[in-house]
C-alpha cells in the first residue's frame, strides 16, 4: 500500500511540474499580431453587351442570323433560321424580370414541298 501512495505522489508531482525556462534570464517575449483587415469585394458587374452574327452559305443552304442586346436584366434580340421547307423563321424576343420571356415568331416565304414519285407498293408485293 505504501508503494502505491509513493507512486501516486510521484505521478502527481511529475504532471504538475512546470517549465522553468532558460537559465540566465533569457525569456521569450509574447508576440502580438496586428488585427486582420477584412476586405469585402463586390464581384457584381452590371451586365451590358451587344452582339450580331450571320451565316449565308449558298452551297449548303445554311442561312441564319442573330442579334442580341443586354443592359442589366433586360435582354432583347432576334434571330432568323432557314427552314427545310424553304421558309424563313423570324423570332423577335425580349426578357426582363417584370415581364418574363416573350417571343414573337413569324414565317416569311412560301413553303415548298417536293413531289413524291416513288411507289412503295411494288416493293412490298414482290416478296
Amino acid at each position: 500500500m505504501f508503494a502505491k501512495i509513493v507512486a501516486l505522489i510521484m505521478l502527481v508531482s511529475c504532471v504538475s511540474a512546470g517549465y522553468i525556462g532558460y537559465v540566465g534570464g533569457h525569456e521569450e517575449h509574447p508576440i502580438y499580431a496586428a488585427p486582420a483587415v477584412k476586405v469585402e469585394t463586390d464581384y457584381y458587374a452590371h451586365p451590358k453587351y451587344e452582339f450580331k452574327y450571320g451565316v449565308s452559305d449558298f452551297h449548303t443552304g445554311d442561312y441564319k442570323t442573330q442579334e442580341e442586346t443586354r443592359d442589366g436584366d433586360a435582354v432583347k434580340g432576334s434571330y432568323t433560321v432557314a427552314e427545310p421547307d424553304g421558309t424563313l423563321r423570324i423570332v423577335h424576343y425580349s426578357a426582363d424580370p417584370h415581364n418574363g420571356f416573350n417571343a414573337i415568331v413569324t414565317k416569311a416565304g412560301k413553303s415548298i414541298h417536293p413531289d413524291n414519285y416513288a411507289s412503295h407498293e411494288s416493293h412490298y408485293l414482290q416478296h
